[in-house]
């Protein structure tokens, strides 16, 4: 097992990434590359003992800030740490690519340099979502605003072959966000893609709203990248505002001082069930290769678990099988799939 891992990707830079490397490296005994900056990455790597560790530095001058334009900053940028990783995997050099870096640039070096898998329409960027039942998988979050209909039938279907093969969720679940339960409320592209998703080889379980995430109603919700990228900010925001006001109402006065310290127990248990540490990245679908894209403020632990979460996709193949589930698709959903791409 090779991974290729962002060294510069990340709100902390290297510092995280050679830690998260070297505990994974020592764990598992994979051989992890870090590419970026080599004079950044040297000294921060001879603090650790790497004794009998594949740790590799792969020299890449340049970095995708996360304020850049991501297509015109992977044009521009050819030897950026993640131009650089994403070519590494093309070319066979690595078995798959994890980054903390700009969310878009992964995307645009991705498309670029690795292609989609032959089929797909469109790459999803996915997100593991916590719920009261454990986590789900939601797609897409922000790769395609504007979709079609067999793209959320492809989401669909890539999102299954996820949540089964690396997730451990046996017939997982299949629902598409929508304003009503019925079959026929939800927007054209809602409507359209239900029909798709009913004819398609997966345990489709028809609508679901906005409620039914957070309950884990399904165990994959799929919805066009706008809707997914707003669900994701906003459930953000509202748990820093809880836990913002829950803290805030429990220093206001002594007695509830002494009720915190009480259900201190229960809260950490509540942190420990919604960390996103636990899981740390989620797979770029639908392109030619294993990338896994983590969030900026990711420290050691959450970066960490982002590699253990591409081992999984390769060990487990999901590449390939996404290719193969292709083939089992309706045929008019598979016609549109192998037209020629715009």
């Amino acid at each position: 097992m090779k991974i290729v891992l962002d060294a510069m990707g990340g709100d902390f830079g290297p510092g995280p990434n050679v830690e998260a490397a070297v505990s994974a490296a020592r764990e598992f005994g994979w051989e992890i590359a870090l590419v970026g900056r080599q004079e950044m990455i040297r000294p921060l790597l001879v603090q650790h003992n790497t004794a009998n560790l594949h740790l590799p530095i792969v020299h890449a001058s340049e970095v995708i800030e996360m304020s850049e334009h991501p297509a015109q900053a992977v044009k521009t940028k050819k030897n950026s740490s993640m131009v650089v990783g994403m070519q590494m995997v093309r070319n066979g050099d690595a078995d798959a690519f994890v980054t903390m870096g700009n969310t878009g640039g992964a995307l645009a070096a991705a498309l670029f340099h690795l292609g989609r898998v032959k089929g797909i329409l469109r790459p999803a960027l996915s997100a593991v979502f916590p719920t009261a039942k454990g986590w789900v998988l939601l797609l897409d979050v922000g790769a395609n605003a504007d979709c079609k209909p067999e793209y959320l039938l492809q989401f669909g279907l890539m999102g299954s072959i996820y949540a089964e093969r690396v997730m451990g969720i046996r017939n997982p679940r299949v629902a598409i966000i929508s304003n009503g339960e019925e079959e026929t409320k939800g927007s054209e592209l809602v409507q359209q893609a239900h029909q798709l998703l009913r004819r398609a080889p997966i345990n489709f379980i028809g609508n679901a709203e906005g409620r039914d995430l957070p309950a884990g109603n399904a165990d994959v919700f799929v919805t066009d990248g706008f809707t997914g990228n707003v669900i994701v900010k906003l459930a953000e925001g509202m748990g820093d505002f809880i836990k913002g006001m829950l803290r805030e109402e429990i220093m206001r006065t002594t007695k509830s001082k002494l009720g915190g310290l009480l259900i201190k127990d229960a809260l950490e248990r509540i942190s420990k069930r919604t960390n996103y540490e636990e899981i740390g990245g989620a797979p770029l679908l639908g392109v030619d290769g294993v990338v896994i894209v983590g969030h900026g403020r990711s420290k050691a632990r959450a970066i960490r678990s982002a590699l253990m979460r591409a081992a999984e996709a390769v060990e487990h193949s999901v590449v390939d099988a996404i290719e193969t589930g292709l083939e089992a698709l309706p045929k008019t959903a598979v016609a549109e799939s192998r037209a020629p791409s715009p």
